[in-house]
């Protein structure tokens, strides 16, 4: 039997709260055997990049990466956010290290063709080195992944997180029993979007369908659920999203909505 490895995405809503992201990783801490952490970049950008005069344009909620705001993305989840997750894990007995995409070549990405929008320098995962990762977890280490990968040009990309964790879940499920979960602030994957308590406690591919139809499913949750479903289809053994404070329920299948495949 394959050993357990947990992939766990952390969202940026939680980076960006003190107590919560103490909470989340007090609890991560805790967690046994094998694990990864792949992280968001919060609003920690965004600010930097106001107090260096760089002008932050979203579209759609999703952020256009300049060259200007590529630096900053690279000094902040690079830097900032990630060696702040990592200082914190290793104080809770955690010899976590903090690596990007490019660090031992672990993601490679292509940058984003250009449609309707030029998103910039956006990378499209290409490539996880599953062996690489490997060798870093079997040398007794925690990855800490900032959402930042390179392409075979030599160039940063900023990439998304939720994307990163599935790919990377997805690559390592060939040597390990994967359970990939995505913390947020929510509870899960709700039926009313303000209600927190209104959690949908499973989640197959025609309910999902029936509710991105409705509506009750929109927005910044179909990439997350695509990547969930994708990443079951590759061969990762389970998939839960739920709030960071309920992490450590979920491991074990008691909180959060959990996804299948059938």
């Amino acid at each position: 039997m394959s050993e357990s490895l947990y992939v766990i995405k952390i969202g940026g809503n939680v980076i960006d709260n003190p107590d919560a992201c103490s909470r989340f990783l007090a609890v991560f801490a805790k967690l046994p055997g094998m694990k990864i952490l792949v992280h968001g970049g919060g609003k920690v950008a965004t600010q930097i990049a106001a107090r260096l005069q760089i002008e932050t344009q979203m579209v759609d909620g999703r952020r256009i990466t300049d060259k200007p705001m590529l630096d900053v993305v690279t000094m902040v989840y690079g830097g900032l956010v990630n060696k702040n997750l990592v200082a914190a894990l290793q104080s809770l007995g955690c010899n976590a290290i903090g690596l990007t995409g490019a660090d031992g070549g672990i993601i490679r990405s292509a940058k984003r063709p250009v449609k309707t929008i030029d998103y910039g320098f956006v990378g499209d995962i290409e490539e996880v080195n599953d062996n690489q990762i490997a060798s870093i977890l079997n040398s007794n280490l925690i990855p800490v992944i900032a959402p930042l990968t390179y392409s075979n040009e030599g160039s940063l990309l900023n990439t998304n997180a939720d994307t990163m964790a599935s790919a990377v879940a997805v690559a390592m499920a060939g040597s390990f029993d994967v359970k990939l979960i995505y913390c947020f602030e929510k509870k899960g994957v709700l039926s009313d979007p303000d209600n927190d308590e209104a959690v949908i406690s499973s989640l197959i591919p025609a309910t999902y369908a029936e509710y991105k139809a409705s509506g009750v499913i929109n927005k910044g949750m179909i990439p997350k659920l695509d990547n969930a479903f994708l990443a079951l289809e590759k061969g990762v053994a389970s998939v839960i999203i739920c709030h960071a404070d309920d992490l450590g329920e979920a491991v074990f299948g008691a909180a959060g909505t959990v996804i299948y495949n059938a």
